[in-house]
C-alpha cells in the first residue's frame, strides 16, 4: 500500500480535480527521449570522465608525497575522500551500462573504482542497487531502506535494539553525524558479502581489496608518523563517508513511502513520486555526478550523464502535462526536507506513543 502523501512544496502538480498521473505512460515519455537520442551511449564522453577522475587521484598522490610527514596531509586526506566519491560515479555508471557497450570494459571500470579505489564490493553493489531501482522507497523491498538504522516509518521501530533506539530518537541529527562511518561500513559490507558468497567473482574482489589495503596502509605508515597515519585514515574515510551520504541522502528520503506485497504504482509514477531532484548548476552537477537528476536517473538508469539535463526538461514538461507531481528543490532545501522528514517519523518515539501509532496505522490499513 502507499503511505498518505502530500507533494512537498515546490512539486509540479496538475490543476485541481485532475487525477494524478491518470493519462501518464512511461512509453510516451520514453518515445520522446529516444527521439532525441538521449539513451545513445558515447564512450568518448566517459573516456574524458575517467581521465578527469584519474587526474584528480594523481593530484592527491602528488600532494601526499610532496607534503611528507606534515599535518597538512589532513587536507590531502579530505581531497582523497572527495576523489573516492568521484570514483563512485564511475562504477555507478559502469554498473548501469551507461558507459560502454562492452560488458568486460564496464566491469573493469566497476571493479577498479569500487574494489581497488574505495574498498567496496562491486558485485554486491550491483545486485543491491538494481533491487533499489526496482522498488525505491518500498519498506520491504528497497534494500537501501533495510540496511539503515534510521527508520522511515514508525512500524520499523520495534526492530531496533539497544543504541539503535537512541539513534532513531534523534535521527534527524544523528543520521548526518553517523555518515562519517559510512566508508568503514561499506568496507565491512564488502568483506561480509564476499565471505557469504554473495558475489560472482570472490577471488577477484578479495584480491583487489587486499591490494588496496596493502598499498594504502603501506604508504600511509611509511610516509607518515604513526599518529598522523591514523589521523589521515580517519579523516579520509570520514570525508568519503560524508560525501557518500550527502550524495544519496536527498535522493529519496522524505518522498513517498510504499509498503505491502503488491506494487500499486506503474514504472513512471513509482520512480517520479519517490525521487527528489536537486536544482542543477555546474558545481552541483560535478559534486553529484549527475545524481542530482535523480528522477531522470531512475526513469532511465542506462542514460549517460551528459543526457540527463535534457531528459530533465522533457520529463518536467511531460509530468506537468499529465499531472504527475515532480519534485525539485535547491541544495540546502533538499537536506532540510530530509531532516524534517526524519524528525517527523521519529516523533512518536520522543512522545512515547509508538505502540499507539502502530495500532492506529494497522487499523487504518485494515
Amino acid at each position: 500500500m502507499q503511505r498518505p502523501h502530500t507533494p512537498p512544496a515546490g512539486a509540479l502538480t496538475a490543476d485541481a480535480g485532475t487525477r494524478t498521473g491518470a493519462s501518464a505512460t512511461f512509453a510516451e515519455l520514453l518515445k520522446r527521449v529516444k527521439a532525441e537520442g538521449l539513451l545513445d551511449l558515447d564512450p568518448r564522453y566517459y573516456v574524458g570522465k575517467l581521465a578527469l577522475n584519474t587526474a584528480l587521484l594523481l593530484i592527491g598522490f602528488a600532494a601526499f608525497f610532496e607534503l611528507g610527514d606534515s599535518w597538512w596531509q589532513l587536507l590531502t586526506a579530505l581531497w582523497m575522500g572527495l576523489c573516492g566519491g568521484q570514483s563512485a560515479f564511475m562504477w555507478h555508471d559502469a554498473g548501469h551500462k551507461a558507459m560502454f557497450r562492452s560488458k568486460k570494459a564496464a566491469s573493469a571500470v566497476g571493479y577498479i573504482h569500487a574494489n581497488l579505489v574505495n574498498g567496496v564490493s562491486y558485485g554486491w553493489w550491483v545486485n543491491h542497487h538494481n533491487r533499489h531501482h526496482s522498488n525505491p522507497n518500498h519498506l520491504d523491498m528497497d534494500p537501501d531502506i533495510g540496511r539503515r538504522t534510521a527508520i522511515f516509518d514508525i512500524k520499523q521501530y520495534p526492530s531496533r535494539k539497544g543504541t539503535q533506539k537512541l539513534v532513531v530518537r534523534y535521527q534527524s541529527v544523528l543520521f548526518f553525524v553517523l555518515l562519517v562511518l559510512e566508508g568503514f561500513k561499506m568496507l565491512k559490507t564488502a568483506v561480509r558479502s564476499i565471505v557469504r558468497g554473495d558475489t560472482k567473482r570472490p577471488v577477484l574482489e578479495t584480491s583487489l581489496i587486499l591490494l588496496r589495503t596493502a598499498v594504502y596502509l603501506g604508504l600511509v605508515f611509511t610516509v607518515l608518523s604513526p599518529a598522523l597515519a591514523v589521523a589521515f585514515i580517519l579523516v579520509q574515510h570520514a570525508a568519503l563517508g560524508v560525501y557518500f551520504g550527502m550524495i544519496f541522502a536527498p535522493n529519496h528520503k522524505g518522498m513517498q513511502i510504499r509498503d505491502g506485497e503488491e506494487e500499486t504504482l506503474d514504472w513512471l509514477e513509482r520512480q517520479v513520486l519517490t525521487s527528489r531532484n536537486i536544482r542543477p548548476n555546474r558545481l552541483v552537477d560535478f559534486l553529484y555526478g549527475g545524481l542530482n537528476y535523480q528522477v531522470e536517473h531512475h526513469l532511465f538508469p542506462a542514460m549517460p550523464q551528459k543526457s540527463l539535463p535534457r531528459a530533465r526538461e522533457l520529463t518536467m514538461q511531460y509530468c506537468a502535462e499529465r499531472g504527475v507531481p515532480y519534485h525539485e528543490v535547491g541544495f540546502w532545501a533538499s537536506y532540510r526536507e530530509v531532516a524534517s522528514f526524519l524528525h517527523e517519523v521519529s516523533a512518536p518515539v520522543r512522545r512515547g506513543d509508538v505502540e499507539e501509532q502502530i495500532r492506529r496505522r494497522a487499523a487504518e490499513a485494515a
